[in-house]
């Protein structure tokens, strides 16, 4: 079957959803389906807006010959109005892979509001979704209804080479040092590292080392901000912003860290906190969004609220101070990685869905 990808930017760039789509396209080619990877320049909001009148995009897709035309959710400013364009050219059903929503981050109201209203739009153009999360599975219901098919199909953690035996994971519980956090995640203000800083420096100095995995390239001015913060509360010698790692780096980093600590402000669901949880990490995140689905607050984890500074000191102080209740929790943060569904098995049911959409 041919199938198409619509993206913007490129399938190399680290985030969660471009790692789902790279994957996914990894998998239906080894099944034998033919994917052609249509990347689109990366636009500002009102730049993709005006795609949807541009003559230069229309040309762009006019030689696409697919089966099934897939789209990643973040291009629907291109395509809110161009999909009904495409419908008279595609004899195809359009599905869209819904990793995270825009009108789900933290904006002014009026922007907010008219970010749900174009995704709104868009979601109604197309013919089946694709949902990393229960709670995405909501938000697009919320907005578009439920009268198409729809497949929840969330990431995996099994990407990254390598894992720890429960005696590994023990001894690194329970071995003298300071807590070794890790914040695997781009280094942009959604990710919410200021956050995490502040509440690290209400910690004894002593106690704890944060390593930085992510882009620092993303928002330069949010960056500089962080620098800042660190030198201002005199933890740059306790903060290594190590930037980008590859899967073999990252999966030493995380083998040889204590907990990790992406405390978003929005999270659709959050592959990185299955990926710790498989070195046996408890994972702390927001309880706005998806990741409630894979954290058992108290268990193998915590949920905190948005921006609370205090509450995650506390947590992290818990832990700091209680190596038993680190032990216990990074033995429960492993048991919950091994319950959840691989990437085999999420890619595996897209692949299921997509070939039913095109045989209806």
């Amino acid at each position: 079957m041919k199938i198409g990808l619509i993206i913007y930017g490129s399938l190399d760039l680290v985030t969660g959803g471009f790692i789902y789509d790279r994957l996914l396209v990894e998998y239906l080619r080894n099944r034998g389906d033919q994917v052609e990877v249509i990347s689109l320049p990366w636009p500002t909001y009102r730049r993709g807006l005006l795609d949807n009148c541009s003559r230069a995009v229309r040309k762009r897709l006019e030689g696409l010959e697919c089966d099934v035309l897939l789209q990643d959710e973040l291009v629907h400013p291109s395509f809110f109005r161009l999909n009904r364009r495409l419908r008279r050219r595609l004899d195809c059903p359009i599905i869209a892979l819904v990793y995270h929503l825009r009108g789900n981050e933290v904006h002014p109201p009026w922007r907010r509001g008219f970010y749900r209203w174009v995704e709104k739009q868009y979601l109604k153009t197309v013919d089946g979704y694709v949902c990393i999360s229960r709670a995405i599975k909501g938000d697009v219901e919320r907005l578009a209804g439920n009268r198409r098919p729809l497949l929840v199909a969330p990431g995996g953690g099994d990407r990254l080479p390598g894992n720890l035996a429960p005696e590994e994971i023990a001894a690194r519980a329970l071995a003298p040092g300071p807590l070794e956090i890790v914040f695997v995640a781009n280094v942009i203000p959604r990710k919410e590292l200021h956050t995490l800083l502040a509440a690290l420096a209400a910690l004894p100095r002593a106690g704890w080392r944060l390593t930085v995995a992510g882009s620092l390239a993303m928002d330069a001015p949010y960056v500089e901000d962080i620098h800042r913060q660190l030198e201002e509360t005199g933890l740059t010698s306790k903060v290594h912003l190590a930037d980008t790692l590859g899967s073999e780096a990252l999966a030493a980093l995380l083998a040889r860290s204590h907990v990790l600590a992406v405390p978003s402000s929005y999270e659709a669901f959050g592959i990185v906190y299955l990926e710790g949880m498989s070195f046996g990490l408890p994972a702390i995140a927001s309880t706005a969004g998806g990741a409630g689905e894979i954290i058992d607050h108290g268990v193998d984890g915590f949920l905190v609220t948005p921006g609370d500074v205090s509450a995650l000191a506390g947590r992290l102080e818990r832990l700091l101070l209680d190596r038993g209740l680190l032990l216990q929790m990074s033995l429960a943060a492993r048991a919950t990685f091994q319950r959840h569904p691989t990437w085999e098995e999420s890619l595996r049911s897209i692949h299921q869905f997509i070939h039913s959409l095109k045989a209806q």
